[in-house]
């Protein structure tokens, strides 16, 4: 899920960081008609590798094994063209379709999809390996976009704090204007940053129009703290990453407990951080791959996003972004059982409605909020 979009702290030194698999399933239990069977992949060409350039989000990541194996297997030489954030990445591939800057495009997610195929950047391709996607994922029945990874955007909560001070965690989003958690939210500016309109998303999911106006007037008056981007959230005001933070909830991923534990500077058995799981108090996103329009290799971009559903890159995916793979058949580390817990019912929103509504929704926002 997510996206989501911008895990880049979390993606350091990650290619040093080998996953120890377990036979479990993914955490979300999606029905499928058989495991995939593997594929023998014969080289595009003999000659000169196959030029490739693909653009991502600044979140991307990708570990030196399995990029070399879609090289040498396919005889394709990549090339990574960070476009910045979603909105940033997806306004380039936009202003440039009538001459692409890459082949595939990669990290837009379903909060800005229908602006992505409404403006014709992509054109459609029906990866084999869709047949194990389970539908829920498949948002876009021409198939121009295709999904890769999910992550769930969620509030997580100092663990030491509510302890220490026997204060019960809240459980729903409208727990979090009592006057027991004045001061204690962080969240990001929906405007500037990914999570944070995610987490908007959640809200509009929740409340419903108008009522998610009046619960953030009454989270603005219950000492709500608002910063542009995740990064200064979570590192600088969440108490539970900095230690010294003056918030102890943040909005974050599902799976940022995890990520605690494997950055840790010391071993430790549990992450100072958890996720609030109740119904709709996390936004699920999902990541698409599309093939640009107007790309000069066509094989190769097909072959590309077959491989961001094999099993290499689904296995591959966890560790270097955080991010769950859409292959209900793909391994996750141990640490994604041991540390995350997912939500049941997470907050959706269809993307033409999301598209349909987003920028009055952040106007709206901003004004209730910031002003």
């Amino acid at each position: 899920m997510k996206k989501f979009l911008l895990l880049t702290a979390f993606c350091i030194l990650l290619s040093a960081c080998a996953p120890q698999a377990t036979a479990t399933q993914s955490p979300i239990e999606m029905e499928v008609l058989a495991p995939p069977t593997a594929q023998t992949v014969t080289p595009l060409t003999s000659g000169e590798p196959l030029p490739l350039t693909v653009m991502t989000h600044s979140s991307f990541a990708i570990s030196e094994g399995a990029l070399a194996a879609f090289e040498q297997a396919n005889n394709v030489k990549v090339t990574f063209l960070n476009g910045g954030d979603v909105g940033e990445a997806l306004n380039k591939a936009i202003l440039s379709k009538d001459a692409p800057l890459a082949d595939v495009f990669y990290g837009v997610d379903n909060t800005f999809l229908s602006r992505a195929l409404e403006a014709g950047i992509f054109e459609a391709y029906a990866s084999p390996a869709l047949a194990n996607v389970p539908a829920e994922f498949r948002l876009d029945p021409e198939n121009r976009a295709t999904p890769v990874d999910y992550g769930d955007v969620c509030i997580n909560y100092d663990r030491a704090f509510f302890a220490k001070n026997e204060l019960p965690v809240p459980t729903t989003l409208g727990d979090l204007i009592r006057p027991e958690y004045n001061g204690m939210l962080v969240v990001e500016n929906p405007a500037t940053s990914s999570p944070g309109l995610a987490f908007l998303l959640a809200t509009v999911a929740h409340f419903g129009e108008p009522g998610y106006l009046d619960f953030w007037r009454s989270l603005r008056a219950n000492g709500l703290v608002v910063v542009n981007d995740w990064e200064t959230a979570y590192y600088t005001n969440f108490s539970a990453s900095s230690g010294r933070g003056p918030q102890t909830m943040v909005v974050s991923y599902a799976t940022s407990p995890a990520a605690e534990v494997i950055y840790s500077e010391v071993v430790i058995e549990q992450s100072p951080s958890a996720s609030i799981l109740g119904p709709q108090t996390c936004f699920r996103q999902i990541e698409f791959v599309g093939i640009l329009a107007g790309t000069r290799q066509r094989a190769a971009a097909e072959r590309f996003v077959d491989f961001m559903l094999s099993l290499t890159f689904q296995e591959d995916l966890p560790l270097q972004m955080f991010v769950l793979p859409v292959d209900p058949f793909a391994i996750l580390p141990d640490s994604f059982y041991q540390f995350n817990e997912y939500p049941t019912d997470p907050a959706i929103l269809a993307p033409d409605v999301i598209a349909a509504n987003r920028d009055r929704w952040i106007q709206e926002w901003t004004d209730a909020v910031l002003r």
